[in-house]
């Protein structure tokens, strides 16, 4: 049952940043390896789409999270943290109710 639609597409929202981000990571190792070619226009647009979307947030949780060894572990963090709002998202609407929402 749809109680709250908002939520919904806010989640939905955070589910495809997360997928994004997930592409991203897979398309750099992707890159690094040489599986990719990256002078192909398609693989440039792509790479530099999601580096605009996906760098701004994990440049800020880089800056609380080294890279550790060479392994950079913001995208981890930032999957976690996407659960958990999520969580806390359905939790908060679904379980205790929204402020000033009636069923």
């Amino acid at each position: 049952m749809n109680l709250n639609p908002f939520i919904n597409l806010i989640s939905m929202v955070l589910t495809l940043y997360m997928w994004a981000m997930i592409i991203y990571v897979i398309l750099g190792w992707l890159a690094y390896f040489n599986v990719v070619n990256r002078h192909n226009a398609f693989v440039a647009r792509l790479g530099d789409a999601l580096h605009r979307l996906i760098n701004p947030v994990l440049s800020r949780i880089r800056r609380f999270v080294p890279v550790m060894g060479g392994l950079d572990l913001s995208p981890i963090i930032l999957i976690i943290l996407i659960f958990f709002i999520r969580d806390v998202l359905y939790t908060y609407f679904y379980t205790y109710g929204a402020p000033g929402w009636r069923p």
